[in-house]
């Protein structure tokens, strides 16, 4: 099948280019930067730290669903959330 948009760079609002399960840590960045994060088993908290700014951030409650999170790392402490996969 020829990919119509190969030479097109990849936006941010564009659709995700590969999604992984996240597992969170305290002590390692993600393989590769998220842009958005799925909540699929439990409702909760997410602590990240920001791909760019570096900030580490805390969200309130979010349901279970996609979110958009900009994110090199979801911390173990501080997040609640569970059954995460994160979206390139």
């Amino acid at each position: 099948m020829t990919d119509h948009f190969s030479s097109q760079a990849p936006g941010l609002t564009g659709p995700a280019l590969s999604g992984f399960a996240v597992t969170p840590s305290d002590s390692a960045d993600l393989a590769v930067p998220i842009r958005a994060l799925t909540i699929g088993t439990t409702a909760g908290v997410v602590k990240y730290t920001h791909a760019r700014t570096g900030a580490i951030c805390t969200t309130g409650p979010l349901p279970v669903g996609q979110h958009s999170v900009w994110a090199r790392r979801i911390w173990a402490t501080g997040t609640t959330a569970s059954g995460l996969t994160g979206w390139q």
